[in-house]
């Protein structure tokens, strides 16, 4: 019996809601590099992914882009994080007409930190990898919701749902 090689490990804590979202500086699809404090006053819908030009991610980027004025009534601003590179996310979002940035992570380290960079597995084979992850931020930088294990259908409804909610709360 063979044994298999040990998989990198990965810190999976999640950042819980009310706690303040990690700063970071990540490159968006043009090239551009884009701080969270950046958002400062507004919601940010930060949304991790496994990757572009695949069904599962291709539907959820064409949810966020079909609700892009509903979000922006509402103050937010959606950011897609993914390993892939600024290059890839360059033709996803030029091929999907996507209004928001999308963040390349390519040495997973964004993803490590809040905690989407995980074991995953796939007809028995083990591998690390993104687990689809929603953060709603709120306004002052601090988390306000998290979605796990994210499933595509519906989820932006639950999301301006979540944001309904917080909004309506004195």
């Amino acid at each position: 019996m063979t044994k298999q090689p040990s998989l990198p490990t990965a810190t999976v804590e999640l950042i819980t809601p009310g706690e303040e979202a990690p700063d970071f500086e990540l490159e968006n699809q043009a090239g551009q590099t884009q701080r969270l404090k950046g958002h400062r006053g507004h919601w940010v819908v930060l949304y991790f992914y496994p990757k572009d030009h695949t069904s599962g991610c291709t539907k959820e980027a064409c949810q966020f882009r079909d609700s892009a004025d509903q979000l922006r009534e509402r103050q937010a601003v959606v950011l897609g994080v993914s390993p892939d590179t600024a290059a890839s996310h360059s033709s996803f979002a030029d091929e999907l007409g996507l209004p928001f940035d999308l963040l390349a992570d390519p040495g997973s380290e964004i993803c490590s930190t809040y905690g989407v960079w995980q074991t995953k597995s796939m007809y028995g084979r083990k591998y690390m990898g993104v687990v689809r992850t929603t953060y709603l931020i709120d306004p002052q930088g601090r988390v306000a919701h998290r979605w796990d294990k994210v499933k595509v259908t519906n989820h932006t409804s639950a999301v301006l749902k979540k944001m309904d909610e917080l909004i309506a709360q004195p």
